[in-house]
């Protein structure tokens, strides 16, 4: 353990200022690039094929295995960037995951796009948890909900924009979209090495100064310890089921309006997307907003904003799966979006409520796993259900009771009896 003087918060607030804002638009871009790179593969499905014959399963494996690689490894992943520079671990991330998506356009056979698909898993699980917690680091107080809302929406934006893989393939070659913003990537990553930096450790005191001690912890002592929180296992508990939720819904969407309403398959995929996407955008920038202003004078208002989303979301997922009316259905999903998104914009600043700050990423990266172990499980029981002549309706009606329950699970979460520091608070103020 070394001890090291912090530097004054009163000569550090200008330039701090600049600096945590340019980091959640440097990482917004990041974010972005992440969610494309992953995504674009779907919308190429005729082209990718064409070029590399697979089979419908082989082809839904592609993405299942990235899902499985990224998951599992999100919690040592994001051990990493707990454990050392979480700058340095962004910018290798993108950079290694950017690399791979260069070589995907050049394999040749399924098993190497496979490994390719694996490998990007690998690479893109360090990305999320060391970025949120990152933004963290800078946006201590007054803005934290907003900084992590505004990064969740470069997410977004890459999520929204994996069309162009599809469009480039087919106006030129699906080779040439991995090759594109594959180099983008590396491109970028040079340009974090000169301007991404890690947070100064610098603590809000009486006096201006403070003494800070610098841990390196280990894989299982982080693990223990965020485990030792009851209320991070409710966090926990209610994230899991909420992403149960939000993959049953999202990936049966298309489908309860293309057989509910009858339209055609382009419409069902138009009102499955083409209005959720800026819903859920609005919602994670206005969440945060909303949740920053609210902890001015209550220190729960980041749990309990997500909590109110959810109360307000149920009922109108139960309105959707009722209606006969196609513009209610699609504003009542619009409001489930909207309202969901609270919980994307709060759930980090929630973990910097219950969980000591040198396991942030940890636990992000712990979330990330069950997230993705159960979002499978969602879609596949839902699945299920069908198969058991239960219709969509009643599906939805199902997650809507699961969401009252998340609700019910995040308001029993309790934040540490502990003062944080918070020297942005003045910062950003």
């Amino acid at each position: 353990m070394s001890l090291a003087p912090a530097t004054p918060v009163f000569a550090a607030t200008p330039k701090l200022f600049s600096r945590a804002w340019l980091t959640v638009a440097l990482l917004c871009v990041v974010g972005c690039l992440n969610y494309l790179d992953r995504t674009m593969i779907a919308t190429m499905r005729e082209s990718v094929v064409s070029a590399i014959p697979m089979s419908n399963a082989q082809f839904g494996l592609l993405t299942s295995v990235f899902l499985w690689v990224y998951g599992l490894l999100s919690p040592f992943a994001g051990f990493l960037a707990d454990r050392f520079n979480r700058s340095r671990v962004i910018i290798g991330s993108l950079l290694v995951w950017s690399l791979i998506t260069v070589i995907t356009a050049h394999v040749k056979t399924y098993e190497q796009l496979l490994l390719t698909r694996a490998l990007m898993g690998i690479s893109e699980a360090c990305y999320i948890p060391a970025a949120a917690a990152l933004i963290v680091d800078y946006h201590k107080g007054a803005t934290r909900s907003r900084a992590t809302g505004i990064h969740i929406a470069g997410i977004m934006v890459g999520s929204s924009l994996g069309f162009l893989g599809g469009y480039i393939a087919e106006k030129y070659d699906w080779t040439v979209a991995f090759s594109l913003f594959g180099s983008i990537g590396v491109a970028y990553s040079v340009i974090l090495s000169f301007t991404l930096r890690d947070a100064p450790k610098i603590v809000s005191v009486t006096d201006g100064y403070e003494e800070i001690a610098v841990v390196k912890v280990g894989f299982v002592e982080a693990v223990k310890h965020v485990f030792s929180s009851f209320s991070f296992i409710l966090t926990l508990t209610y994230f899991t089921l909420l992403s149960i939720v939000g993959w049953m819904i999202m990936g049966w969407l298309p489908t309860y309006y293309k057989e509910h309403f009858e339209v055609s398959q382009a419409a069902a995929g138009l009102y499955a997307t083409g209005y959720i996407y800026p819903a859920s955008l609005v919602g994670v920038i206005i969440g945060g907003f909303l949740a920053d202003r609210w902890s001015r004078t209550n220190k729960k208002a980041r749990i309990l904003l997500p909590v109110i989303g959810l109360l307000v979301a149920a009922p109108f997922i139960f309105t959707a799966s009722y209606t006969s009316v196609l513009v209610v259905a699609i504003a009542c999903f619009m409001v489930f979006v909207f309202t969901r998104s609270f919980t994307d914009a709060n759930l980090m600043p929630v973990l910097c409520l219950i969980i000591d700050t040198r396991y942030l990423a940890t636990a992000y990266g712990i979330l990330n796993l069950f997230a993705c172990v159960v979002g499978g499980l969602g879609i596949y029981a839902a699945g299920l259900l069908r198969d058991a002549h239960i219709n969509l309706s009643t599906v939805f009606q199902f997650a809507g009771l699961i969401m009252l329950i998340s609700a019910a699970l995040l308001y029993m979460v309790k934040p540490r009896q502990v003062l944080e520091a918070a020297p942005a608070e003045s910062l950003t103020e």
